[in-house]
């Protein structure tokens, strides 16, 4: 039972440090896109 503890905690936190890279890796570029919209307006 321990054992099967330990591993379900193992197996969530590579879940959720899974989850945080998909969201960082998702986010940047959006950040980004919003980042540039207004200097291609004024440059427009």
């Amino acid at each position: 039972m321990y054992s099967l503890e330990i591993m379900g905690k193992g197996m969530l936190s590579i879940f959720a440090v899974i989850l945080l890279l998909m969201l960082v890796v998702t986010l940047i570029p959006w950040l980004e896109k919003l980042i540039n919209k207004p200097k291609e307006k004024k440059e427009n």
